[in-house]
């Protein structure tokens, strides 16, 4: 990659954008209020708004390794409140992938150095869910169960936080699990059960 060519694709994408909208920048620039916030894996095949069919202003969007909701990770928590208490999004998106680097890495007895602590919350997924895993004979089949379980595990640890919990009770917020699968294209909604998973952890972790 020639990085100048960067720029020069920037230019072509300026023009294309004023050709469809003279007033396109200018609208941009008054602020943005998207409806949902996107939280998904940093692998560079999977970009939020082009596979959801969304442009600019449309979602807020977060991504690391593996599309982790971490408690003490104050970059994810911090997306988090924003999006909901400043932002007021009424939708929150835990995305992962089939094929995802980081859920594969957490399968592996392996030392990785500086990802063990980020991946070790991945392998507290499969030891959550190892009877389940470990009946699946076919590894790539266990893979993908996984990256399902993963996102699962993350919407649990959303919904586990006071801006949710707090935004479910005043406009009524949402969270969701999909699964982008990069061999057809597909989004795969996992159907989370949100009311069900709430009441369900609203015994240790009802938040005021």
């Amino acid at each position: 990659m020639e990085i100048t060519q960067v720029f020069k694709n920037n230019e072509n994408w300026i023009k294309d954008k004023l050709k469809v909208d003279s007033d396109f920048f200018d609208k941009m620039g008054k602020g943005q209020s998207p409806e949902m916030l996107y939280i998904g894996c940093s692998d560079s095949r999977v970009t939020a708004e082009e596979v959801m069919g969304l442009g600019p202003g449309e979602v807020f969007v977060h991504r690391n390794i593996a599309n982790m909701v971490i408690s003490v990770d104050l970059n994810v928590m911090s997306v988090v409140e924003y999006a909901i208490l400043n932002l007021k999004v009424n939708h929150v998106v835990v995305c992962g992938h089939y094929g995802c680097g980081g859920v594969k890495a957490a399968m592996q007895s392996a030392d990785l150095g500086l990802l063990n602590p980020w991946l070790r919350n991945i392998r507290d997924v499969y030891r959550l869910h190892k009877k389940e895993l470990d009946s699946i004979a076919d590894e790539d089949k266990r893979y993908e169960r996984l990256v399902e379980l993963n996102v699962q595990e993350q919407c649990v640890n959303l919904i586990k936080t006071a801006a949710v919990q707090k935004a479910y009770r005043e406009r009524n917020l949402k969270v969701y699990g999909w699964v982008f699968d990069i061999h057809t294209g597909k989004l795969v909604d996992l159907k989370i059960d949100f009311e069900k998973i709430l009441k369900n952890i609203m015994e240790i972790y009802h938040l005021d």
